[in-house]
């Protein structure tokens, strides 16, 4: 059975590794086959078990794989058309999650009950947001108190899920396809935005008006309290009111798993609750000849870690718990006993029959990946073992089986783990939690202050370890083979005591670590044109040097493309040190990240062309290992690994003068190796273009162009692009952007040269290689296309 689960979920995972799906027809012709050798050998009495045997995991593995293709035809049907794209339609439904407050108003969940405009078609489930105001002007009408479970009638414009596309990103398609939101966007203010019911009564909905009532209690009482956000996480899995500081301390000791609502977490509330309702049943004689007290503890400890599951938002994890508690509870309920692996071979299975999806979520590795590890050691053991040697066996065991799933998924594991792990894990599941959640469900204020005295106790302590120099190893993203090849050393260092040459299993680990990904030859150039939206961020490689050119956009306080394109790019690929970084100018969506890349990435200089008021230049100032800076312009040049770099652009004099625009003062790179050149043009308008027509006419032309201000009509005009003379140009553009870049008759000025169009809100990150063979170019979309993303 174990390994009839297991080909079922290789299935699920196979199919969602494809760039189309297939048609569901396919099923009736392959299923029957192993059904058909199945049978035959059956009635015929047929010896060959490894024939039956196989056919038996391909039947499995073919039911996963169109269960999932099932699911997922399903999902994609309840589709936006494009031409309602952006459009202002007129809805009713109601709000289905917890509305999540940010900087610039509130964000939810809305399920579309009726579509009002005639003719417009919405998905079932989108998910909106309602500013206040926008870009620099005060709202009309202001954002309401909205609540889960109101229904409201509703004027939005959406558009079809989308999302930035990079090596090492995060996959943000994907991650709306499993929570089944189909189309993103926001509330258009006006008069017609109204209530229609404060109430609607159903299970979903109920739930979370219980997680609001929760989250408010929570605020209420823990005001101002640094680690109200944290507790918050672990009643009701509100992630999102922890604040990045301090996340990034529980991702560099590794206990960030503790902070969503775990399985530890799950399996102590279902155990309190099994005691409790076991002592309390069997105090009752009437009680007990009706139901054994066994049982209705079962029972109650199952109901529990449920009620507990649907509080947290059902997350991977909990799932995984429920799911096996539920499984053990059976076994219970019936008399039997049950093998442990066998347990978690029903829980995944559970999982993956529900949530076809979570095969895509780091959470769904981690989770079971920790669970089995520590099965691995635990079961089947003959004797018993000292609590404490029993504990440090375990943690040895999911510390060693992570390793792998850590660095392929974030390039990083946390070296004080154990440690921070050994203090956390007891005081956070068997302290901090049930005193959150009694606090939380009943009025005694003074176990929240305890809860929240606790959590500040062990933030101390977590500080100090993650401020140490070898709190993590940061390292480049390991080819797929050398983590399958390590997970076959954990196999290997995990089995029993006595086995033979155990520390083999080490020698399975070095490539992991050893095998570096490739890098460019001498005289070779490698760029990566990051798909950061609306805004800029360019990495150009050569032989021993990299280069930062721009920064991204910052998205609001506490999120910007540094540290969630940039950075993670940097790591996965290798680039440990910026050897330069130029910010081009001082608009937002150019200089947004530079601070995050700065204080994640040691960078040699920075070249600017910021002004002395500039913000941007403030957080540069601020930073500890504060780079040297000097301005850019016109003559700088220097040479790496037999690729030249020259500043083309703006004219050091310019500085003089206030009247330049921030676009017309950007620093404009060439970068030329022998076997092609590429021109990085920022935001220069019409003014820089004719200066350097005037001023370097000859030194204009490059194979490729990153278009000046992302296809604005400000740019590109005819006698620049005829002097670059680009053979391909490159548009840096966020998806329905509301500039409306690139405008079409700037698009059309390039493709009426016969010039190579290629757009980020299309393709994702480009990668472009300069080599012996010319330039080679291939699109993020294009390498690691998924059947769920934009095929635009």
């Amino acid at each position: 059975m174990r390994l009839n689960i297991l080909a079922f979920a290789v299935g699920i995972w196979l199919l969602q590794q494809q760039s189309t799906l297939p048609a569901l027809f396919w099923a009736g012709l392959l299923l029957p086959f192993p059904l058909l050798i199945y049978g035959l050998r059956r009635a015929s009495g047929w010896q060959g078990r490894w024939l039956t045997q196989l056919s038996s995991k391909v039947l499995w593995l073919a039911a996963g794989f169109f269960w999932a293709a099932l699911f997922a035809q399903v999902r994609l049907a309840d589709a936006l058309p494009e031409r309602w794209e952006g459009q202002d339609i007129q809805v009713s439904g109601v709000i289905s999650s917890l509305p999540v407050s940010n900087e610039r108003g509130l964000r939810f969940e809305f399920d579309v009950e009726q579509v009002i405009t005639p003719g417009a078609r919405v998905p079932e489930r989108i998910q909106l947001s309602w500013f206040e105001g926008g870009f620099g002007r005060p709202a009309v009408y202001p954002v309401p108190a909205l609540h889960p479970g109101e229904r409201w009638e509703l004027t939005v414009r959406v558009k079809r899920p989308h999302g930035n596309a990079n090596p090492y990103g995060f996959d943000y398609e994907a991650w709306l396809l499993e929570r089944n939101i189909r189309a993103t966007g926001y509330v258009h203010e006006g008069p017609g935005n109204r209530r229609l019911d404060e109430r609607v009564y159903r299970p979903g909905y109920l739930v979370e008006m219980a997680r609001e009532a929760a989250s408010m209690r929570l605020s209420q009482v823990l005001e101002n309290k640094p680690y109200a956000g944290v507790l918050k996480a672990l009643a009701i899995g509100e992630q999102n009111a922890i604040p990045p500081a301090q996340w990034q301390i529980f991702l560099r000791t590794g206990v960030n798993h503790l902070m969503s609502i775990s399985g530890l977490h799950v399996t102590m509330v279902a155990s309190l609750f099994f005691t409790l309702a076991y002592w309390l049943w069997r105090r009752s004689v009437t009680l007990t000849l009706w139901l054994p007290a066994r049982k209705a503890a079962v029972l109650a400890g199952v109901l529990a870690a449920l009620a507990y599951a649907l509080l947290s938002g059902f997350g991977v994890p909990t799932q995984r718990t429920l799911y096996m508690l539920a499984v053990v509870a059976v076994a219970l309920w019936l008399g039997r006993s049950g093998n442990a692996f066998s347990v978690i071979a029903l829980a995944l299975l559970a999982v993956l029959l529900l949530d076809p999806w979570a095969v895509v979520s780091p959470g769904f590795w981690l989770s079971f990946g920790a669970v089995a590890a520590m099965m691995g050691v635990s079961a089947g053991r003959i004797g018993s073992l000292h609590w404490l040697t029993e504990w440090g066996r375990v943690q040895w065991a999911v510390t060693l089986a992570l390793v792998p799933a850590l660095l392929a998924m974030f390039q990083q594991i946390s070296m004080v783990s154990p440690v921070a792990n050994a203090l956390a894990i007891p005081l956070i599941s068997l302290v901090v939690t049930p005193l959150t959640l009694l606090g939380t469900a009943f009025p005694l204020d003074f176990l929240l202050f305890a809860a929240h005295f606790a959590m500040e106790t062990c933030m101390i302590f977590l500080a100090w370890l993650s401020a140490l120099p070898v709190a993590v190893w940061q390292q480049h993203g390991p080819p797929p083979w050398t983590v399958v090849v390590a997970m076959l050393g954990v196999l290997w260092l995990l089995l029993p005591r006595g086995f033979p040459a155990r520390w083999l299993g080490v020698i399975w680990f070095l490539p992991l670590f050893m095998v570096q990904p490739p890098k460019p030859a001498q005289g070779e150039l490698w760029l990566t044109v990051l798909d950061v939206g609306q805004g800029l961020a360019v990495v150009a490689r050569t032989r021993q040097h990299a280069l930062l050119y721009d920064a991204g956009a910052r998205f609001g306080t506490d999120a910007d493309a540094g540290s969630r394109i940039v950075v993670p790019f940097l790591r996965g690929s290798g680039v440990s040190r910026l050897d330069g970084m130029v910010i081009s100018h001082d608009d937002i969506d150019h200089s947004g990240g530079a601070l995050s890349v700065l204080q994640a990435e040691p960078v040699a200089w920075l070249l600017s062309s910021l002004p002395p008021d500039s913000q941007a230049l403030a957080d540069v100032l601020k930073t500890p290992a504060m780079p040297e800076n000097a301005r850019c312009f016109a003559g700088q040049f220097w040479e790496w690994d037999g690729v030249k770099f020259a500043m083309l652009h703006p004219p050091l004099d310019s500085y003089q003068y206030d009247g330049f625009k921030d676009n017309d003062r950007g620093c404009v790179l060439k970068i030329t190796s022998q076997f092609g050149s590429i021109l990085l043009s920022a935001d220069i308008e019409r003014v820089s273009e004719q200066d350097l027509l005037e001023r370097m006419p000859n030194l204009l032309a490059a194979d490729v162009l990153v278009v000046p201000h992302h296809g604005s009509r400000t740019s590109s005009t005819d006698a620049f692009i005829d002097a670059v003379h680009p053979a391909t140009a490159i548009f840096t553009v966020g998806y329905r952007n509301r500039f409306g870049h690139p405008k079409p008759d700037v698009v059309e000025r390039y493709l009426a040269r016969g010039i190579k169009i290629w757009r980020t809100d299309k393709s994702g990150a480009l990668d472009l290689r300069f080599g012996v063979g010319g330039l080679s170019l291939q699109s993020h979309r294009q390498r690691q296309q998924r059947y769920w993303q934009s095929k635009d």
